[in-house]
């Protein structure tokens, strides 16, 4: 299984709880941004050498090989590159993080499995709806009858974050097991 991560705007501390949890469970995970993170950056580091530890037998060159697997994808800046690059490299039956109402229609069309940073889970079901509401409110803000507000990262909202992802996660994991 592999994860896809809209990391331009996913907060620090929801990328927090992702990395430890790729870190630990060696989970294939992507951060697609238009710029390097530190925060992932670190945690490539400091996974790969978590990774190598007690390999000091291998050869240099067989050691290079031991990498982590988090990868940090920086793409061109400009309007939806990230976007873009998630949608060519997300594959059916895995996970994209994102709050981007459009990113995620294009990948729930492609069979992927997407949660918001909220915690709630865009479907073939919801995501049309989804969509319409969002177009709706940006159309209400262009003509300046609704102002944008963006509800403040509670703790609450980090919980339900974790919580979905681990659900998702864990189901998707057994899925996977089930059908080895």
């Amino acid at each position: 299984m592999r994860v896809f991560v809209d990391a331009d705007s996913l907060p620090v501390r929801e990328r927090e709880i992702l990395l430890r949890r790729f870190s630990k469970d060696d989970v294939e995970a992507y951060f697609v941004a238009d710029r390097t993170l530190k925060d992932v950056e670190r945690a490539i580091e400091e996974h790969t050498g978590r990774l190598r530890e007690g390999k000091r037998d291998l050869d240099r060159k067989e050691l290079k090989k031991i990498r982590s697997t988090i990868h940090m994808v920086v793409v061109e800046k400009g309007d939806n590159s990230a976007d873009d690059e998630i949608v060519r490299i997300a594959t059916s039956g895995s996970i994209a993080i994102t709050h981007d109402v459009p990113l995620a229609k294009r990948l729930v069309d492609n069979g992927v499995v997407v949660l918001d940073d909220r915690g709630g889970i865009y479907t073939r079901e919801n995501i049309n709806e989804r969509l319409s509401v969002r177009n709706f409110m940006t159309e209400l803000r262009a003509q300046g009858i609704k102002e944008e507000k963006t509800k403040r990262l509670t703790e609450k909202d980090i919980m339900e974050f974790a919580d979905s992802f681990d659900k998702i996660y864990i189901k998707m994991e057994k899925a996977t097991s089930c059908g080895k």
